[in-house]
């Protein structure tokens, strides 16, 4: 793939997102850890300060060309629908568009960020507005004022399943229509957020802080 001669002075829109767009095809490439600054300014034509000029860091860069290329939205980032079942398709459908949006890798490290980086999961969630991979607070604490789930409700149903789910069938090719998502959100989702005794639950595996395993864990 070729790229237009980006060195030089003065920053523009467009070369800004010429140089974004670098980053996202290396993303697709080789996941996060293939990006670098070296690298891109290699591929970009474009000198390691004009990087610097725009990004103090790996993580910067790589949120501003997520946040351009496949977590662009338009509308508000909040999710708020007046009901958690409406808030659970939102979060899914945003999650849908994000990874259409994306090739398979680049919807995986969406997604995977938590296990390898998870202040990059974190900073991505802050920065793009809810990625629809972890249940926000305010989704929580909304349904929570309804009465909709119990005040000690966890989130670990949602973070294990949806974007695994999702991931899954996305990777594979399988359907991920409206029909396909309001029965996860029905038959799995809001069952396991609104079922009793489930309080003492592990971080779900998109959560940002999921437990490693050790060397002595089968």
């Amino acid at each position: 793939m070729a790229y237009p001669n980006l060195g030089g002075r003065p920053r523009d829109d467009r070369r800004e997102a010429a140089i974004l767009d670098v980053v996202n095809t290396l993303l697709a490439e080789a996941g996060y850890d293939g990006v670098s600054f070296e690298e891109v300014a290699r591929r970009a034509s474009a000198s390691k300060a004009t990087l610097y000029r725009r990004w103090n860091s790996k993580r910067d860069m790589v949120i501003a060309a997520l946040k351009a290329g496949p977590a662009s939205r338009e509308g508000p980032a909040e999710i708020d629908t007046g009901s958690l079942r409406g808030d659970l398709l939102a979060l899914c459908r945003r999650l849908r568009e994000s990874m259409t949006a994306a090739d398979s890798q680049t919807a995986f490290l969406l997604l995977q960020a938590g296990l390898e980086d998870p202040e990059l999961c974190n900073e991505i969630e802050r920065s793009v507005g809810p990625t629809g991979a972890r249940l926000p607070d305010s989704v929580v604490a909304a349904a929570i004022g309804r009465g909709e789930v119990s005040e000690d409700v966890n989130p670990f149903a949602f973070e294990e399943v949806a974007g695994a789910t999702i991931l899954l069938r996305r990777m594979n090719g399988l359907q991920l229509d409206d029909v396909y998502l309001e029965s996860l959100v029905d038959a799995v989702l809001i069952p396991a957020l609104t079922a009793p005794g489930h309080t003492d639950l592990p971080a779900g595996i998109f959560s940002g802080c999921p437990t490693h395993r050790t060397k002595e864990t089968p």
